[in-house]
């Protein structure tokens, strides 16, 4: 085969330092933004972000040039450093990321897009745990909030 044909879809999770509120309602579209910058400029399709206070989803198709770790790390350095030019502001160190089958795009898209709704009945701490053991990533629960 003469070309590199990938369909790499991956639903990214990370939250805030500490999982402190510090992305305020009216500052979250323009992150949401700004990460979805961010993603065009390493040439991927971000099909939707979300998240609340506290934590953000993202819905991205990964190119085959770039791994998830890449992915993540230059997206939260980036607008990490564009949130604290206005606040003091960190991502929590770790992240997590579920491949997702083609199949399942929409619904994990309005998932990513519903984290307000969400949120209202379940906090992050239940549905990142929750996320983990869907996927059947083993961890360790003291470990998974630790700072």
């Amino acid at each position: 085969m003469s070309h590199t044909y990938t369909a790499t879809y991956t639903h990214c999770v990370f939250s805030t330092k500490e999982r402190q509120t510090t992305i305020a309602d009216e500052l979250r579209p323009k992150l949401w933004a700004y990460l979805n910058g961010i993603a065009q400029n390493l040439k991927l399709a971000a099909i939707a972000i979300g998240g609340t206070a506290n934590h953000v989803h993202l819905l991205l198709r990964i190119p085959s040039v770039l791994t998830v770790s890449e992915v993540v790390q230059k997206l939260k350095a980036n607008s990490s450093r564009w949130m604290g030019e206005n606040s003091e502001f960190q991502w929590q160190e770790g992240y997590a990321a579920f491949s997702v089958s083609p199949s399942s795009i929409e619904k994990v898209k309005n998932y990513v897009l519903r984290q307000e709704e969400h949120h209202r009945t379940r906090g992050f701490e239940e549905e990142l745990l929750g996320l983990l053991d869907k996927a059947g990533i083993p961890h360790n629960v003291e470990e998974v909030f630790a700072a």
